[in-house]
């Protein structure tokens, strides 16, 4: 394999549950995906899929209630999963960063913007003290902030929506990170405000080589920005293609569902497909396929495990017994 394409961040056969009151919760298992520098994947699915526990395991930072209970998640050499706490710090923020769904949450509210930016490049960029502020205006003005001085002294709560999710992506890309993860960087903004945070991302990812995943359930957004795109359904990765593939040929139930249900310019409302059923409950015992009970292409075979994943065309992956 040349070096160009060497994963710069693998994982094989994970699962993850986590301990509750009510129960263990299921929550990802038999989960394989694979990223290298500079490319844009995609991973979309309902809410509830997994995609944001998946993201939170290869940070490091799963709640204390859950738990890596097999599998690898390899990232540039490291073992996330056996590695100490102290060289995820390392690798975090420097190397590997989030933007998180809700800025208003993920930001501190009772320190200003300024002092959060200060925090991430004394911590990781190895800079002057006196140049902090110099680096912090720079990304700021990266983020295309028409007012980055004031920006700099404002607090969160005094800064719109968006302009909060743009200093989430300026912390994010501080330290040009190999591997960015966005999980839902345009929930609650508007289209026009979508389209220019989705733009800033994809041209910043080219102008430093930075290996992205982009974590939505808008698979319009998905089709335009990504080149691949990995499907989850219910803690399962069920099919992986390049994006036009993907779109043309769905080999996946789930994914051809998943399709005729998004809207798009040219469909009428009466178009539109809802997928029948709902997830299932992650807590209970689970059938080896965990869409079968919704699936209309269901067959007694479908119970047997494990399931194959049958790679139906170079790059094209899915996880089923009968792929359409």
């Amino acid at each position: 394999m040349s070096e160009a394409r060497v994963p710069l961040l693998a994982i094989e056969d994970l699962a993850v549950e986590f301990r509750t009151r009510t129960g263990t919760v299921y929550a990802l298992d038999q989960v394989h995906l694979h990223v290298i520098r500079g490319e844009t994947v995609g991973i979309v699915g309902e809410s509830g899929s997994g995609k944001s526990v998946l993201a939170y395991a290869v940070m490091g930072i799963l709640d204390p209630a859950g738990r890596i209970t097999r599998g690898q998640i390899v990232f540039g050499g490291l073992d996330i999963v056996t590695a100490g706490e102290e060289a995820l710090q390392e690798q975090r923020g420097r190397e590997l960063s989030m933007i998180f769904q809700n800025p208003r949450t993920a930001l501190n509210p009772i320190r200003t913007v300024g002092k959060q930016l200060g925090d991430v490049l004394r911590r990781h960029a190895n800079i002057v003290r006196t140049a902090v502020q110099h680096r912090a205006l720079e990304l700021l003005t990266r983020v295309k902030i028409t007012d980055p001085e004031r920006c700099y002294h404002a607090y969160p709560f005094e800064l719109s929506g968006g302009m909060c999710q743009r200093i989430l992506i300026a912390m994010a890309l501080a330290c040009a990170p190999a591997l960015l993860i966005a999980d839902e960087p345009t929930t609650g903004l508007d289209v026009v405000t979508q389209a220019t945070i989705m733009d800033l991302i994809k041209e910043l990812a080219l102008q430093n080589r930075m290996a992205t995943l982009f974590i939505t359930h808008d698979l319009g957004l998905a089709a335009r920005y990504c080149e691949r795109i990995v499907v989850m359904q219910a803690g399962h990765v069920v099919e992986t293609a390049a994006t036009k593939e993907l779109f043309t040929t769905p080999r996946h139930p789930y994914t051809a569902r998943l399709i005729a249900a998004t809207p798009r310019a040219t469909m009428q409302l009466a178009d539109l497909a809802a997928i029948p059923g709902s997830l299932p409950d992650l807590r209970r015992p689970l059938p080896p396929c965990r869409y079968s009970a919704r699936c209309e292409h269901y067959i007694p075979t479908c119970d047997t495990a494990p399931l194959p994943r049958m790679e139906l065309a170079p790059g094209h992956v899915v996880t089923c017994w009968r792929p359409l």
